[in-house]
């Protein structure tokens, strides 16, 4: 037997702000990849969106005359154009508009690539339609032969491009807008409590720590508090991802930008503007979604190879064809090949995956702080839980009870938890909460109680209906001269033994212990369908690690392993060639976070844990983490394919381009080699946004489990 009312720890403190890591920032686009863009190149932000698709739409209307009153065009359409001098200066004119206007964001692009001395898709870009640009130009004014006018060929190269750059910029706004819905889910008004009970209305920006807040029915939480009064059923899904409302009462924490569904309450603020967990989210998505990864370095460098590789590919083409055929069929195939070789959907491919992924995430209450754990965990062959507070709620529950062979007439196990939570109503201690809240739970009718009374280390008495009761554990037993019961399995499990007494006599006992999370087990279980080994590290004692451990079906059970052990223990494992994940709370996980090689925190984690971990998990859910797993698979998956889709399109489509099969009478037309490249970024962009469809609940990600062999 232990002792009745020992000190209870974990990490129970609530998702405060989460401190925003620190990631450098490279010179790349924060969202596409594309390095040294400027203004104009860039692919983050809605500006950048409307910008994309005003000049899409305008460079349409454009290109429609300049193409069809091209002379190129008509001549391969079969048609005529009207003999007038005006209308041969037509494509002249509009062609000119489209690549100083409509292609300023790819030259303007192509000028900062240069400048860092790092070439890439801009610069591509940039070459193609300079190269069509200017050949058309010295055609038109008989400097060059006249079948070198590509006017329509530049106008729809322009068009494609910047459609390939809307569809990016919409992908990835719409990813960055689940950061403007979390600042839109503060409320526009706070109506704060005066001393005098009065009431007035402020904006949520003007509350200061300490001000008095009523939350009516169905309004927003203005900022991070604690309850004082009343209680209510708080939607906190945009922070858990969970859609199941969650009772908080008195003393309990709550987080702007949740909502009271049914009843009012009255909040003290504790955390504004910045320090709110609502801002930490923000940060944590905004800086997952700028730092770079392993596959993201490995794109750019392939994007820069394939630059060398045009550049080649295009100086060969020109020697040939200079020598098989004409200056002009030589232009035409250079220009073709640095047309179709430009790597735009290989610079997406990798970007909108992570930042689709990053941002879906976020809506499940899943928070990446660092791309390259999400990256990482799809993996990882051993995961590492804490045990309190991540596998088990972190705070005692009533987990049985046992009447005495004696027990006073008409005692049930009911009557005995009654008694028992009448005696424990006025004390705070956990486990007298712990025994209030089953008979809560039970509906049970406690009685009143009076003359309350508790001594440390051995237990509390009241009058109940007239009766003393008496709840405690061995000091009791020995002070009032009454044997225990027998709870041997009770106590191998490790678990808190209380007696109850009526008037100095056993007539029962009660069996409380940290009390497993439900879906525990299933988690187990999931991780273990994934061919992923599990362990607990834990420094409590054995026989409770072992009861916990067996119930759950854990590998390998680590127990009494103090705080500045687990890290150690974790390198252990990693030195065994495991490639480990650590899930923990608590202040003393956050070394073995660091050490493991994804570290994920759970949500009701302390702000230590959160700051060494690059997944935070918002849920107290731990399903949570195969949702994780799920994720990184499914976004590697989707990497490969937009990889594999964007070079090895190009690698093909180069040599095409270049007339390798001229001499079976196929040779490329500028135009297809445009329509080509542009169908090649549509399809990487489509391809990445079926991660929005991925269901990252934490059934779905049981059931995802459930299936995989």
């Amino acid at each position: 037997m232990t002792d009745p009312h020992p000190h209870h720890q974990g990490g129970t403190s609530p998702l405060h702000e989460a401190p925003t890591p620190e990631h450098p920032h490279d010179s790349q686009d924060e969202h596409s990849g594309h390095q040294g863009h400027g203004d104009h190149g860039g692919h983050g932000g809605h500006d950048h969106v409307a910008m994309f698709r005003r000049l899409f739409w305008i460079s349409l209307i454009i290109s429609i005359p300049t193409i069809l009153l091209s002379g190129s065009f008509a001549h391969l359409l079969g048609y005529r154009l009207p003999d007038n001098a005006l209308i041969t200066w037509v494509p002249v004119i509009l062609g000119t508009v489209l690549y100083v206007w409509g292609g300023r964001p790819f030259l303007t692009g192509a000028v900062d690539e240069l400048r860092q001395r790092k070439p890439g898709m801009m610069t591509l870009i940039a070459l193609g339609i300079s190269v069509a640009f200017f050949a058309s130009w010295g055609s038109h004014l008989g400097l060059l032969p006249p079948d070198l006018e590509f006017w329509w060929e530049l106008a729809l190269l322009v068009v494609i491009m910047l459609l390939g750059h809307w569809v990016e910029m919409a992908s990835l706004a719409r990813t960055s807008s689940a950061l403007d819905e979390l600042a839109a889910l503060l409320p526009d008004e706070a109506e704060v409590v005066d001393p005098d009970g009065s009431t007035r209305t402020v904006a949520p920006s003007d509350l200061a720590v300490g001000d008095r807040v009523l939350v009516r029915p169905g309004g927003r939480i203005p900022a991070d508090g604690e309850v004082v009064e009343g209680e209510a059923d708080i939607d906190e899904s945009m922070v858990t991802g969970e859609s199941v409302p969650v009772t908080r009462g008195a003393g309990a924490r709550v987080v702007a930008g949740t909502v009271a569904t049914d009843r009012p309450l009255t909040l003290e603020v504790t955390e504004i503007g910045e320090n709110t967990a609502l801002a930490g989210i923000r940060r944590l998505v905004e800086d997952a979604q700028s730092s770079s990864t392993r596959a993201q370095r490995l794109a750019d460098k392939a994007a820069n190879l394939l630059f060398w590789f045009a550049l080649i590919a295009a100086a060969i083409t020109a020697v040939v064809w200079a020598i098989l055929g004409t200056p002009g069929m030589a232009l035409v195939r250079v220009v073709t090949v640095l047309v179709i070789a430009c790597p735009h959907a290989l610079g997406l491919a990798i970007p909108l995956v992570v930042s689709i992924s990053t941002g879906r995430a976020a809506r499940q209450g899943i928070l990446v702080s660092d791309r390259q754990a999400l990256e990482g965990m799809r993996s990882i062959d051993t995961v590492v839980f804490d045990k309190t507070g991540t596998l088990t709620r972190g705070e005692p529950a009533l987990l049985g009870v046992a009447l005495a062979p004696n027990a006073p007439a008409g005692m049930d196990e009911n009557r005995l938890v009654a008694l028992a939570a009448a005696t424990e109503a006025q004390s705070q201690h956990p486990l007298a909460r712990a025994i209030v809240t089953a008979a809560q739970d039970r509906g049970l009718d406690v009685p009143r109680a009076t003359g309350h009374d508790s001594a440390t280390a051995v237990g509390v008495s009241a009058t109940v209906e007239g009766t003393e009761i008496r709840v405690g554990g061995p000091a009791l037993l020995s002070q009032a001269g009454a044997q225990p019961l027998p709870t041997d399995a009770w106590d191998q499990d490790g678990r808190i033994v209380l007696h109850v007494l009526v008037e100095g006599r056993v007539a029962g006992a009660l069996a409380l212990a940290d009390e497993v999370r439900p879906a525990a087990r299933e988690t187990i279980e999931a991780l273990h369908r994934l061919g992923i080994e599990t362990a607990m590290l834990t420094g409590d004692a054995r026989n409770v690690a072992e009861a916990v451990g067996r119930d759950l079906g854990i590998d390998r059970i680590e127990a009494q392993v103090r705080p500045e052990e687990k890290n150690a223990r974790v390198r252990q494992l990693q030195e065994q060639g495991k490639r480990v994940a650590m899930v923990g709370d608590g202040v003393n996980d956050a070394p073995a976070l660091a050490q493991a090689d994804v570290g994920l925190a759970i949500g009701a984690g302390t702000d230590v844990a959160i700051a060494s971990a690059g997944i935070i998990l918002a849920s107290e859910d731990p399903r949570a983490v195969v949702s994780v797993v799920r994720l990184s698979r499914a976004s590697y998956r989707k990497m490969v394919q937009n990889l594999w889709w964007a070079a090895g399109y190009n690698l093909i489509s180069v040599p095409m381009a270049a007339g390798v099969l001229a001499p079976i009478g196929f040779v490329m037309p500028m135009a297809v080699g445009a329509l080509l490249m542009g169908a090649s970024t549509v399809v990487v962009a489509f391809n990445a946004q079926t991660l929005r469809g991925l269901d990252l609940t934490a059934e779905g990600a049981a059931e995802w489990a459930r299936n995989q062999t």
